[in-house]
């Protein structure tokens, strides 16, 4: 089956889900449709908090020993800066609209170094979530088996359209 297939069949699932399941749940299934698809070892999913503009991650690979506590409490939440940006690398494609993807985390202008205690990320995607021109979340992935491409941001770009479609029925 080809990528695109795939993603039709999964767009229908997810669309069969909706009226039935919660955002937590709907956003799993993102998490590891990202994991799968882009071969990732670790992944975030994410949407922006309608009444703080807070990023809220719900969906989550376990990174650091503060994510079981962020899994207890349902959600890590990274706090939008005065200044109405996130900043560093995480908040990339949240602060520009724009996707991209890294070979090499520290190489990057918005890189500042991982928190301490955090598993080393060697390869970063991220892509904004969108609907209508309006950033709703971010889907990033990290430590991929084989090198991302722009193939791999294209594949993450149509994931997240999807997601935006569920984001704006949730928020």
């Amino acid at each position: 089956m080809s990528v695109e297939d795939d993603l039709d069949v999964f767009y229908m699932k997810v669309m069969a889900m909706l009226p039935d399941c919660t955002l937590k749940e709907i956003s799993d299934l993102f998490l590891r449709k990202i994991k799968q698809t882009l071969k990732s070892e670790s992944c975030y999913v994410a949407f922006i908090d309608p009444k703080n503009r807070d990023s809220v991650g719900i969906s989550f690979s376990h990174l650091t020993k503060s994510c079981q506590m962020y899994e207890k409490i349902g959600e890590a939440r990274f706090k939008v800066l005065k200044d109405g940006s996130y900043g560093g690398l995480l908040g990339y494609s949240l602060d520009t609209g724009k996707s991209l993807y890294v070979q090499d985390i520290s190489s990057h202008p918005a890189a500042h170094g991982l928190p301490p205690g955090h598993e080393p990320v060697h390869q970063f995607l991220s892509v904004p979530v969108m609907y209508e021109n309006e950033i709703l979340g971010q889907i990033v992935a990290g430590n991929p088996e084989e090198d991302y491409t722009q193939k791999h941001v294209e594949i993450a770009e149509k994931i997240a359209s999807i997601y935006g479609l569920v984001l704006k029925k949730f928020l």
